[in-house]
């Protein structure tokens, strides 16, 4: 074992650093959506959708610096589940585990479909369901391997991919930029856009569905060296990264495409105003890499999830299994791997999305309340502390608020099956005695 890779508690191992941590952090937050969202961002806002971004920024910081303060409080893995847990015991813990792991199963086979979308670009016989099946169970099952045999591999796959997607993403933005400032005459004025309160609001939910991601990173906290002054610093870094890159993307798609609302795949349509064909292939090769490196950052973090809920007694007993050897959660690994298979084959990206989406919610809510709830039961903690944190927890449970109150039935529903099965899942556990559960 190398020196770097120290072990928690006799267990998982902490080879997770800041910049690995930040990595990925932006590696699941930069998924597929953003070469799909600026369409309907551009719909909803016209010009302002620039300055949307800076918007939603501040509105999803302030859930992020909850989450720097709560989760600095943790060296266990678990994420969402194991603060809520901690905060609002046994019941709620269950609910927001269920939340976590379903929403992300959701958003990976979501995006695994995006990916095969991208993928019949280049080979259209992948459409068929037979050949669809196999390249799905392949690409899922490779990421699995990686990781099954250490954290270590998935680590290093996960980074790999965040570099490249940067890399591709930086080359869009920098030449597209580039070639406004010499090509003035490519420079398009957006369509004028009547945008009301709604459309803001609907604008600004579909931005908080492109920075989430970043709370499931820190499911991977058992990993991660030094958790109470790395994550404060990675969720900063993570998210000022991302909005830049947001920001560029979403400016160059309404200034270079007409009518940059009404398509379909707004970032290759922005590139063909200004690369080459060679340059609109790279681009569109670069959302298959930005779609897998998504998949791989979720295949690293999200099985520590039901890793840690099987550690308390709170999921069967088999999610909390160790491999002798690569001192992996393979279990979780595996079962996280066979249903995100099952439902990116039966599923569609659109069914997958909604119960991704109304997930959050909930989650950004419990935890900006847990901020204060756990101060409450241990002033003293040894952790980062949030000035005004008082104020960023009110502030975030009025911008979760807000956005509930955009949820239509079907999001409804898809939340209160979720939490159907968490309350079997509690009802099922409750005559065990529940394992002592330290924060620290």
């Amino acid at each position: 074992m190398p020196p770097s890779e120290e072990k928690s508690d006799g267990r998982l191992v902490r080879t997770i650093g800041r910049w690995s941590l930040a990595a990925l952090m932006v590696n699941t937050m930069i998924g597929a959506s953003i070469f799909g969202l600026p369409a309907p961002i551009a719909a909803r806002l016209g010009k302002m959708s620039p300055a949307g971004y800076l918007v939603a920024a501040v509105g999803v910081g302030i859930i992020a610096a909850c989450f720097a303060e709560v989760a600095s409080q943790f060296r266990e893995a678990g994420g969402p589940y194991l603060y809520a847990r901690a905060a609002f015991g046994r019941f709620v813990g269950i609910q927001l585990g269920w939340f976590t792991w379903l929403s992300r199963i959701a958003a990976v086979s979501a995006v695994a479909n995006l990916f095969i979308t991208y993928l019949s670009e280049f080979f259209p016989e992948v459409k068929a369901p037979l050949i669809r099946a196999g390249v799905l169970t392949v690409l899922i099952g490779f990421l699995a391997l990686v990781n099954y045999r250490g954290v270590s591999a998935g680590n290093r796959v996960s980074n790999f991919f965040t570099i490249t997607k940067l890399t591709l993403l930086g080359f869009f933005v920098v030449a597209g930029l580039t070639a406004l400032a010499i090509h003035p005459t490519l420079r398009l004025t957006p369509a004028p856009v009547h945008a009301n309160l709604g459309d803001w609001f609907d604008a600004v939910i579909l931005m908080v569905y492109a920075y989430g991601g970043f709370e499931s990173a820190l499911a991977a906290s058992g990993e991660a060296r030094n958790p109470r002054k790395d994550i404060p610093a990675a969720l900063f870094m993570a998210m000022v990264a991302t909005t830049i890159l947001y920001i560029a993307v979403q400016y160059l798609v309404i200034h270079t495409i007409p009518n940059a609302g009404a398509t379909s795949k707004p970032v290759v349509d922005s590139a063909r105003q200004f690369l080459s064909p060679l340059g609109v292939k790279i681009v569109a090769v670069g959302t298959l890499l930005c779609a897998y490196g998504y998949l791989s950052a979720n295949m690293l973090h999200v099985p520590r999830v039901t890793f840690a809920m099987g550690e308390r007694g709170d999921f069967p007993a088999m999610f909390a299994a160790i491999h002798p050897r690569f001192r992996t959660p393979y279990l979780s690994i595996v079962v996280f791997a066979v249903v995100v298979v099952a439902f990116s084959v039966g599923g569609t990206f659109r069914w997958n999305a909604i119960l991704a989406a109304v997930s959050k919610l909930c989650m950004y809510g419990v935890v900006a309340a847990a901020l204060p709830a756990l101060r409450k039961k241990e002033p003293g903690g040894d952790s980062f502390r949030l000035p005004y944190g008082m104020v960023f927890a009110v502030l975030g449970l009025l911008f979760t608020g807000l956005l509930v109150t955009r949820m239509r039935w079907p999001e409804i529903i898809v939340m209160s099956i979720t939490s159907g099965l968490a309350l079997l899942n509690w009802l099922w556990v409750r005559r065990a005695t529940p394992p002592s559960l330290s924060s620290h």
